[in-house]
């Protein structure tokens, strides 16, 4: 294999690729594997923009000026040759599993898209000498580290190393990446990473001019996004802002503004469980652009318990008062003057992402079709991914070629659930013409999954939706179409960080507890040899039975001040938990030290992997195998040797 000398930013930690001899004692899979992922990086290296001013480059030939026809068409050639079942390198040596041969692994995945060995499985390597003989075992701690080593040399970060990061990719349930056919993607919040104190920081403004037109007081409020985060639900009934765990227990509150205590939550919800499907008291924040809207309302609420909104606006309760927020923002939305401003100026509202457009070039080289499903206009679509993509694409390439089919104004959820009228867009200016048929290539507006699925002749778990909405992208498509899901939490990479820097409060969090439960214990244990001391019968054991009536009472009361103290310091270390994350809130995936947050049961339950951005897959390859982690139960523990004797 050739040595590459290359500069370019995206890749600066990689400055060569070299393999050396002594590691070319890997198996098969994994030689090829690092075959196709270099030559991959180089062909990219030879498309990227050069930072140097030099015109030519005595290893790579200087291709900027190579004209844009004829790089797409290398693109298309390249990915055709994948998707065609066979592959250009090693092809003698190689060959894909197609969709028509296609088997079910150990743990039920497809194995289409899987490499497959032409030649005897002990066929002699370079040199010479069979080094698959001997039992798996043995082989296989072999050449896993050599693996290791090799991808240590070569610079690059596996995917191993990746996920233990703010931006890995995060499996829940096993998902076979070489299997998928089709990746379809939403833009906003998902392809395009908004500035949140600005994109929804002018969405609360144009909120609170409309609600000041319709006769609302909101002089003297300001937009402050720490009071809301993703996850929390909107009981339109109460006034109040909740944060639930994975049953729906409400564990956290706020009324208008204010933070409910522990007793103030207890009273007001007990028992009670959240119920999503009830959509007439409960909206749940699924995404960034909740936090305009359930911000603008909570502070409305205070507004109207201290009797500041006039009686001129008829008799309103809070589920009145929150469709007034809702219509106010909504009107924000359909006028057009929030997002003609984001057009005039994205590089104020959008976090630019150079890896981004490197991620898709991988995955549409590997032959995956790549799909852009938004429910955003052309105009705006057309805009926003110019501005973020266009200027990190190789060759003058524009968006629209990395994209096997563009559907604008989809009208998600509803695209997944039914039919619309299709129209192909045919002019720059968005002039429509209805049609019938949806062809490769094409751009189009509203539609549905169904016709998707029809035109490009892939189906069900053959596609993986990404998107930052676990109800209109995440959920409805696995449910209704039984395609693979991937959600966009951006919020994680904070989070990873506020777990990390939480470590050690939680671990001595964790001490205090487990002291509580011993010293419990005991005291429970007294506790009984006392009722039964009273109800004169003996207690549990013999020692017992003959403890001195003063020492039981004293070490009791002993036992009883502990616990009573310990309460008191974990009670305001469980409040404080999270706060480095929110101090509100606390951890967006958990509600308490050990359970999840009903955001999180509602990502494991819907979305197969997640991830903070889209670029993260560029750590992962378009052939990864994502598989799910082991699931704890609570009787998973492990037994002492005396209980396991017995």
């Amino acid at each position: 294999m050739p040595n590459f000398s290359v500069n370019v930013p995206q890749l600066s930690s990689l400055h060569s690729i070299k393999t050396p001899k002594a590691k070319m004692n890997l198996c098969a899979d994994q030689v090829f594997d690092k075959m196709l992922l270099c030559g991959d990086m180089a062909t990219k290296m030879m498309f990227a923009p050069s930072s140097s001013s030099s015109s030519s480059s005595p290893v790579l030939p200087d291709l900027r000026k190579s004209n844009k026809r004829r790089s797409i068409r290398m693109l298309k050639c390249r990915a055709a040759g994948a998707d065609g079942g066979r592959v250009t390198v090693g092809d003698d040596v190689f060959s894909v599993t197609t969709s028509s041969k296609y088997e079910v692994d150990y743990l039920g995945q497809s194995t289409k898209g899987d490499l497959n060995l032409k030649l005897d499985p002990l066929h002699s390597f370079g040199n010479g000498q069979a080094t698959l003989d001997g039992p798996i075992e043995e082989v296989a701690r072999t050449e896993a580290q050599a693996a290791e080593n090799l991808i240590r040399e070569l610079g690059i970060q596996g995917p191993f190393s990746a996920q233990h990061s703010p931006r890995g990719i995060f499996c829940s349930r096993t998902l076979n990446l070489r299997s998928i056919s089709a990746i379809g993607y939403d833009m906003d919040y998902t392809l395009m990473h908004y500035n949140v104190m600005a994109w929804e920081g002018r969405a609360y403004d144009y909120c609170m001019e409309n609600l000041k037109n319709m006769g609302f007081p909101v002089d003297g409020l300001a937009f402050d996004p720490e009071l809301v985060i993703r996850g929390l639900m909107i009981d339109k009934e109460k006034g109040n802002l909740v944060k639930a765990d994975r049953f729906g227990y409400v564990k956290r509150a706020m009324h208008g503004t204010k933070m409910l205590s522990n007793k103030a939550v207890s009273e007001i919800y007990g028992r009670e469980l959240v119920d999503l499907r009830n959509q007439s008291r409960w909206e749940f924040l699924n995404t960034f652009f909740s936090v305009s809207e359930a911000l603008a309302y909570a502070q409305m609420v205070d507004r109207l318990d201290d009797g500041s909104i006039s009686a001129d606006l008829g008799t309103l309760d809070y589920k009145g008062l929150y469709k007034a927020v809702a219509k106010a923002l909504f009107r924000a939305h359909v006028e057009g003057r929030l997002k003609s401003e984001i057009m005039s100026k994205p590089e104020l509202f959008v976090e630019p992402d150079p890896e981004l457009p490197l991620a898709l070039l991988d995955q549409k080289e590997a032959g995956k079709k790549l799909l852009l499903i938004t429910n955003s206009d052309y105009h705006y679509t057309d805009k926003m991914m110019k501005h973020s993509f266009n200027k990190f694409l190789p060759n003058d390439m524009d968006w629209r070629d990395l994209f096997d089919m563009v559907i604008v104004s989809a009208r998600k959820p509803e695209f997944f659930q039914m039919s619309h009228p299709l129209y192909e867009v045919v002019t720059g200016e968005g002039l429509m013409r209805p049609c019938f048929k949806a062809e490769t290539g094409g751009l189009y507006s509203g539609g549905s999954a169904q016709m998707v699925e029809s035109s490009l002749n892939v189906h069900g778990d053959e596609i993986l939706y990404v998107g930052d909405h676990i109800y209109t992208d995440v959920s409805v498509s696995k449910v209704h179409l039984r395609w693979r899901t991937a959600l966009i939490c951006r919020e994680l990479e904070e989070e990873y960080m506020a777990l990390i820097g939480s470590r050690s409060h939680r671990e001595e969090l964790i001490e205090l507890i487990n002291q509580k439960e011993v010293v419990g214990d005991l005291f429970n244990q007294l506790r009984l040899a006392f009722q039964r001391r009273s109800k004169g019968r003996p207690a549990q054991t013999l020692a017992a039975t003959n403890l001195d009536d003063q020492e039981l009472t004293d070490t009791m009361q002993k036992l009883l001040i502990v616990m009573q103290r310990l309460d008191d310091k974990i009670g305001l270390m469980l409040e404080s938990d999270g706060e480095l994350f929110n101090k509100r809130w606390g951890f967006l995936s958990r509600a308490g030290l050990w359970d999840k947050s009903h955001l999180m049961r509602q990502i494991e339950k819907y979305a197969d992997i997640y991830t903070s951005r889209v670029s993260n897959f560029l750590n992962y390859t378009p052939f990864m195998y994502f598989r799910s982690q082991e699931q704890s139960l609570a009787h998973d523990s492990p037994l002492p040797d005396a209980a396991m004797e017995n």
